[in-house]
């Protein structure tokens, strides 16, 4: 059968013209009057275009929209609040106001998936959700940024728990042409398209655009009719598949990613790879210096790793995506002919540990090795991934030289911030929280905020939850064929006055969903407490091939049978932005359980402590740097623990000790007001200092100050006058490799006494080196002193370059140096070589280094 496709569109009234502008440009969004708008043509219609405003006009009866145009009210509203789209998008912002100088950056930021409202469900979890809030800060602030990602046909999979407690997935179809993404025309008004050649395969994706504020989105879909079948399912399902599915998506993202960019002529100045899926963009970028500026490949390497900021979310060596051998040759030998590599070499750009066959290519390691600057996404996470990844530069003493810094996550405020908050935050806190989200300061007017107000605001998010909580039992009932008395009692679940506590997120077996159903009597008797009620909202989905987490959710569902846990425990299904939106604003406590160090960052906690949610959870991610006593509660203190099975009773029962010595009893201590006044100074002191850190705002600042302008400015540098500066790196290197067995430490000399050294003392050292081939100015030798733990070794030592002294006869160099003596205790030094040139744009960047 011969299906010939059009389009029909929908006819909106000239007074109604603008509300296809507003529904086209995701910062309705985060600006409530923008959402309002469409409530107000009609909330049931609304609701069932799964929040999505381009499904919704096509849905609105024509007379209903001729009913709109009369109504003189509702046409103001339309021209205010398009008037406020106008004025944000040529409103002057931080970027231009600050770095008025660096008007040519421009970022291409690479993600697998982006989480920027449920009217687009292309996003799963955690990372999606940061990689929107990206965007969305990245606008408000006006930095110069590009989205690229994958465009899923039938995206994340939406849940559905059967009569047993057990997950079922589903996957509806997205549908394009009513959602608010435009397909990308090239001259001839054709869909612009891209290629990409995976083995003897051609295969073609269609660029679509997302408008985000001012920023582009770009996704990439496969899903068109001159792919061969198997090819165009690639963007079918968001981390579905198996692993031959799982490296095509990546090849369409990260080389198709680049040609996309490139065929809409944008020419970004820095390559942010968000986790490792997109990294094959490295690549593409590489092989384009050699097949077009005729550059070597450790010219074109060094070139594009000066240029890369690359972004590990993921604390667990597993967690990483590797792939096997078979499949990079399956799909990349063009790729590797290109840039000219024998295939060892190749599969050394991905490995720890060069030459080790029975490794795996990994691409978070091909990220690490290929870009200048790297981060983790919270303090802890840094720590934790410079240990992780060490074993990549061998040759440095401490884990803490590992050139991996941090950016702790944060969250776009308004994405998550209630209506009712908002408007509280719009009497007190003014329009400069609006308008100028950079000026964290406005936080501080929190304190303005009358106890009462806050309370009753509080409160009525509370009751919409519990309200939401009910619908969403009952229509999960209902879809289990449940019978009329249990959809009558789904009514009475819950109280709107109850102390209110919420756990959503992905299920994932380390986020420990079961932490809190350890002791079910000691639970028992904390629900049972009729004076003083608490209640549990739980959400959250299981990978489709996670087992274990899918076993968690059906432990916890048959758990909450149980007569005494009936009204007072709800399980929503289907945990999206909407969910999250109803649990972070309505929640008292928002309980945190993962097993440390396993939580890179999370951000759910961040989106309730904005809305005056206190948070309850492990120190992991974000709160470990986030806690103190004053903000909300910590369950353990940091300690380590023998196994796995140890840490979670010991921190079981610190939760218990918690919620029944603390938590509890701090919410139900009301005044003659009934006002519970240390909650509520609790309450602010956690919004306006949580709310000034942690938020998308500060953390893309960071971001721009810390990465995206020092690669700005190295690849400058390194492509300046005809690439010269990387040409002469790459020379550079091929020196040092070439020279580095001739490098020794011959005599290191010391002023040491025969007794202690007193406090003030300078020891001054003496270094002979032999160079070889090199150079003195090839070469950096440094002193690394500082305190001995017990076994000897040296624990955050300084580092201190030591001066170049001229050479002796024997044809050793002399290097000399002082290391200060300003505490007692026991110390010791130790010195080395290492290559070093004057351009290089990461100080430990070398993988050369002698010790002695």
């Amino acid at each position: 059968m011969n299906i010939r496709p059009f389009y029909v569109a929908p006819i909106l009234p000239r007074e109604l013209a603008p509300l296809k502008e507003i529904a086209m440009n995701l910062w309705y969004s985060w600006n409530w009057e923008a959402v309002r708008l469409f409530i107000m043509i009609d909330r049931d219609i609304w609701e069932e275009s799964y929040q999505n405003p381009v499904a919704m006009l096509g849905r609105v009866p024509q007379s209903r929209l001729k009913e709109l145009a009369q109504d003189d009210g509702f046409v103001a509203n339309v021209e205010r609040v398009h008037s406020n789209l106008k004025n944000y998008l040529a409103r002057l912002k931080w970027f231009e106001r600050t770095y008025e100088n660096e008007k040519d950056m421009k970022v291409a930021y690479f993600s697998c998936e982006f989480g920027l409202d449920e009217g687009l469900p292309v996003y799963s979890g955690g990372l999606g959700i940061l990689a929107g809030d990206h965007l969305k800060s990245a606008t408000d602030l006006g930095i110069p940024l590009v989205g690229v990602g994958l465009l899923y046909r039938q995206g994340y999979f939406r849940q559905r728990l059967n009569a047993d407690g057990w997950q079922l997935e589903e996957y509806p179809e997205n549908d394009w042409y009513n959602m608010p993404v435009s397909l990308e025309k090239n001259e001839k008004d054709e869909p612009l398209t891209v290629c990409v050649e995976m083995g003897d395969v051609d295969v073609y994706a269609q660029v679509w655009r997302v408008q985000v504020g001012a920023i582009q989105l770009y996704l990439l879909d496969t899903n068109i009719e001159k792919n061969q079948p198997d090819m165009r399912e690639i963007t079918t399902q968001l981390y579905g598949g198996d692993r031959d599915m799982r490296i095509r998506q990546e090849l369409i993202l990260g080389i198709g990613g680049i040609r996309a960019l490139r065929a809409l002529k944008i020419e970004p100045t820095v390559y942010h790879i968000n986790e490792g899926h997109s990294a094959f963009q490295i690549l593409e970028r590489m092989a384009e210096l050699i097949d077009k500026k005729g550059l070597s490949f450790a010219e074109a390497k060094e070139i594009v790793w000066g240029s890369n900021v690359f972004t590990t979310h993921t604390p667990v060596p597993a967690g990483n995506e590797q792939f096997q051998t078979d499949l990079l040759q399956k799909y990349l030998s063009k790729m590797v002919a290109r840039l000219g590599l024998s295939w060892p070499d190749f599969l050394n750009l991905g490995r720890i540990n060069p030459g080790d066959e029975s490794e795996s290519f990994g691409m978070t390691v091909l990220a690490l090795r290929l870009s200048a600057f790297c981060n983790g996404v919270s303090r802890l996470h840094g720590e934790v991934s410079r240990g992780m990844w060490k074993g990549i530069w061998k040759n440095l003493s401490d884990p803490s030289e590992v050139p991996i810094t941090h950016i702790t996550n944060g969250i776009h405020t308004r994405s998550w911030l209630s209506h009712d908050i908002g408007d509280l935050f719009e009497s007190y806190l003014g329009p400069r929280f609006a308008q100028n989200p950079w000026e964290f300061n406005v936080w501080d007017r929190v304190d303005r905020i009358p106890d009462i107000e806050l309370w009753r605001t509080h409160q009525r998010r509370r009751e919409r939850l519990v309200f939401f909580a009910r619908q969403r039992l009952k229509d999960q009932l209902r879809r289990r064929g449940a019978q009329s008395y249990e959809l009558s009692a789904a009514d009475e679940v819950l109280s709107p006055h109850a102390l209110t506590i919420g756990f959503a997120r992905r299920f994932a077996t380390y986020k420990r969903a079961n932490l809190l159903f350890s002791d079910l009597d000691r639970l028992k008797r904390l629900v049972a407490n009729s004076d003083q009620p608490i209640q549990f909202i739980i959400a959250g989905k299981a990978h489709p091939q996670d087992t274990p987490a899918k076993e968690i959710i059906k432990r916890i569902i048959h758990i909450m049978r149980d007569p005494v846990f009936r009204a007072s425990f709800v399980f929503i299904e289907d945990y999206d932005v909407n969910v999250a939106r109803y649990l972070v604003q309505g929640c008292d406590v928002w309980l945190n359980t993962p097993r440390r160090p396993l939580e890179a960052s999370g951000t759910s906690g961040q989106k309730s402590s904005a809305n005056g949610v206190l948070n309850l959870s492990i120190l992991d991610g974000w709160w470990d740097e986030a806690y103190v006593p004053e903000l909300g509660w910590a369950i353990g203190n940091r300690q380590d623990f023998p196994d796995t099975e140890t840490q979670d009773k010991v921190e079981a029962q610190a939760l218990y000790d918690c919620l029944e010595n603390d938590v509890v009893p701090l919410f139900y201590k009301r005044d003659n007001s009934d006002l519970p006044r240390d909650w509520i100074k609790k309450m602010k002191l956690s919004m306006k200092t949580l709310g000034r850190q942690f938020n998308t705002h500060r953390m893309l600042e960071e971001y721009t100050e810390k990465l995206y302008l020092p690669a700005k400015r190295a690849g400058m540098v390194l492509t300046a006058n005809g690439y010269k500066v990387g040409k002469e790196l790459a020379a550079w290197r091929r020196k040092a490799a070439d020279n580095w067995n001739e490098v020794a430490i011959t005599d290191v000399k010391t002023s040491m006494p025969n007794g202690d050294l007193l406090v003030g003392d300078r020891l001054n050292i003496r270094v002979l080196a032999r160079l070889g081939g090199l150079s003195a100015e090839d070469v950096a030798v440094e002193v690394l002193f500082g305190r001995l733990d017990s076994k000897g070794k040296l624990t955050n030592p300084s580092i201190k370059r030591m001066d170049y002294a001229g050479k002796q006869a024997s044809a050793d160099h002399i290097f000399s140096g002082e290391v200060s003596c300003m505490e007692s205790g026991r110390h010791g030094f130790s010195v080395r070589i290492r290559a070093y040139n004057k351009d290089l744009i990461r100080e430990y960047s070398s993988d050369y280094v002698v010790w002695g």
